[in-house]
This record gives C-alpha cells, sequence and structure tokens, in this order.
C-alpha cells in the first residue's frame, strides 16, 4: 500500500514481466476501476469502455497480437481499454442523454447540444477523427487507472505495442462503436523495480509570468 501520491507515482513503473500466481482482489480491481469510471473528459462523453480480461486462453490469443509481450499473460488481469465511436455522435442519442443528466431547461439543453455539435464538427467528421479524439481521452481514465493500483501495491504496463486490427478481430468487436486504444495488464511485478528515469524539472517546465 502507497499510502501518498508522491509514494504512487514512486512505485510505479512499467512492469515487464508479472506474477503469474498472484492474483489481484475484486476490492482492489474495483478502486481501479472506479478511478477509470470516474475520470474527466471532454463534454463530460466518457468515451470509453474497459474489457476486463482474465480468460487464460483468450490472453494467449491477443499476445501474438500485441508483440508477444509476456506482460499480457502473465498478469492478473488484462484491461482493454477502448475508445468510443458512435456513442459521441449527436445523431446516435448518447449525448443527449448525457447532457440530460444535469437538469436543465430544453432551450440551454439545445444550446448545449448545437454548441457540441459545431465545436465538434470536423472531429465528427469520420470514424479516424472521431477515434484520433476519444483515444486520446481514454489516456486520461488509464492514467488514473494506473495511479489508483499503484496506490494499491499493484503493478501495470500501458502497451501500445500492438496489431490494432488483429486484436479488434480477435475481442469480436464492432469498430463502428469502439476501438483499440490501450492494452493495460495489471498484476504484481515479478522482479524488483528498475530504476525510475526522468528529466529534471527545470529542463521540462517554464514559468511564465
Amino acid at each position: 500500500m502507497n499510502n501518498t501520491f508522491e509514494e504512487a507515482m514512486n512505485f510505479r513503473h512499467a512492469c515487464k514481466v508479472f506474477d503469474d500466481t498472484k492474483k489481484i482482489s475484486d476490492e482492489d480491481l474495483n478502486y481501479i476501476l472506479e478511478a477509470g469510471r470516474k475520470s474527466p473528459s471532454s463534454f463530460g462523453m466518457e468515451p470509453w469502455k474497459f474489457l476486463v480480461i482474465t480468460n487464460e486462453e483468450l490472453k494467449e490469443k491477443l499476445r501474438p497480437a500485441c508483440w508477444n509481450q509476456v506482460q499480457v499473460t502473465s498478469c492478473s488481469h488484462l484491461i482493454i481499454v477502448l475508445a468510443a465511436i458512435d456513442a459521441v455522435k449527436p445523431e446516435f442519442g448518447v449525448v443527449e442523454r448525457k447532457f440530460k443528466r444535469r437538469t436543465m431547461p430544453q432551450d440551454k439543453l439545445d444550446m448545449y447540444l448545437g454548441l457540441y455539435a459545431s465545436h465538434l464538427e470536423k472531429t465528427l467528421s469520420s470514424d479516424e477523427n472521431v477515434y484520433s479524439w476519444t483515444s486520446k481521452q481514454t489516456y486520461l481514465a488509464a492514467a488514473n487507472m494506473m495511479t489508483a493500483a499503484a496506490i494499491k501495491g499493484v503493478d501495470s504496463c500501458p502497451i501500445e505495442g500492438y496489431e490494432k486490427e488483429k486484436v479488434e478481430e480477435i475481442l469480436g468487436l464492432d469498430t463502428s462503436k469502439y476501438q483499440l486504444s490501450v492494452v493495460l495488464p495489471f498484476g504484481f511485478r515479478l522482479n524488483e523495480q528498475s530504476t525510475q528515469l526522468r528529466e529534471k524539472q527545470e529542463d521540462i517546465v517554464e514559468f511564465i509570468k
């Protein structure tokens, strides 16, 4: 358990090999998933879905499509982070439903819907543009889940090294609705943590007064 945010950040690293004999408790898994669910998103659209995979046969099928990375099969829980496509398009009704979660008069709702559609006109013009927008937002949820995991002493390793279409095919995804964004294994490290290497703060932070 890492009791402070700083401790969690120092603990977290890209774990390359998990101890496949250790499993995350249901309580800790729920804590991690809640961190993803409660993450911020543009317009409050929450354009994501999390597939939690513990089926070992499915993990074995996915591994070759993820550059044969051992984390995929040695982890306790493999979370596939998906980016929403159709759900963020106004014509499908999900956008309006999510705006309606906050009680407001019809004229204000219409104003928000109009603002949303006009502001995102180019973004919503193709599935490729939508994916570019929503997949970026999934990284907010992924980062929060990894930090939440670190607080609980659970390791993680975000993976972008995959063959997107193959993973989507194995998972049987309807890519008009959701597309693969991040492969995110969680578990417990088998080896000691490697030294954390980061640039100095003065090299990456500029104060403008």
